[in-house]
């Protein structure tokens, strides 16, 4: 299901009859928007550039949901600076993904897998992107990215705004901006994960502000085209709280402890 953002600014809407303004048509055409406009615009509704600077770190408890509503809880903790971990755990077993801002390890007992692992650099810039406090679209400046405005597009009977990110390896995010909130609604993922090319969706709803910044409570995923998806529900969100950076290190195995 479809999520629009909840979060909107409120849509003014004025009738003047016999006040002198000029008829519709005789109007001038609305701005188009450049892509430095709308990133700023994204950026003032999220927050504003100093509730980010002052957000050093940001964790999210919920549920993530996956078709035929098998579910588990989740746990993600995203740190200034680019570290984020994610903990998903059903009946005493914790799949756990994380990136220290250099390297991506998981531990994935579902598959029979005890020990940590270390994951391949795609899968750590996959990691780090998703994981992002600001995400790909408003950390473009900061990292060589280009963003280019692409027009509008339906999104749910909504005419969004449609803005690319290209990131300096090739990996693209192409989002969709709700025109009256200027929050995404709407982002594809495309990059290379071991040599294959991938493309996943997400859509984002019930915007919620943590520690200032506001973000996405609902989120669902999935591959492009898939008719199933996976949602993450959060529930609760805390900034600024203990997120010491041994959370983000991959633990030694018992071999190497030894």
């Amino acid at each position: 299901m479809r999520r629009v953002a909840t979060v909107r600014a409120g849509l003014l809407a004025l009738v003047l009859a016999g006040t002198g303004a000029a008829p519709l048509a005789a109007q001038a055409p609305a701005a188009v928007p450049s892509a430095a406009d709308l990133v700023a615009g994204n950026l003032k509704a999220r927050g504003g550039a100093e509730a980010f600077a002052a957000l050093k770190n940001v964790s999210l408890d919920g549920k993530l949901i996956f078709p035929g509503d098998f579910q588990l809880t989740y746990k993600e903790v995203r740190a200034d600076g680019g570290a984020v971990r994610v903990d998903a755990a059903l009946q005493g077993l914790a799949l756990v993904q994380a990136y220290d801002g250099k390297t991506a390890w998981r531990i994935n007992p579902f598959e029979g897998r005890k020990d940590a692992e270390r994951m391949t650099d795609d899968e750590a810039r996959s990691l780090a992107d998703t994981g992002s406090i600001r995400g790909p679209l408003l950390s473009a400046a900061a990292d060589g990215s280009s963003v280019t405005y692409l027009g509008r597009e339906d999104f749910d009977g909504t005419d969004t705004y449609k803005v690319k990110v290209v990131q300096k390896d090739g990996d693209e995010f192409v989002y969709l901006l709700d025109p009256d909130s200027m929050l995404e609604v709407k982002m594809i993922e495309t990059r290379r994960l071991r040599g294959a090319l991938q493309v996943t969706e997400y859509e984002f709803g019930d915007y919620e502000k943590v520690g200032g910044v506001y973000f996405p409570m609902s989120i669902e995923s999935g591959p492009q085209g898939a008719s199933q998806r996976q949602r993450t529900i959060i529930a609760t969100g805390a900034a600024n709280g203990d997120a010491p950076a041994g959370l983000f290190a991959q633990p030694a195995s018992p071999a190497a402890a030894k």
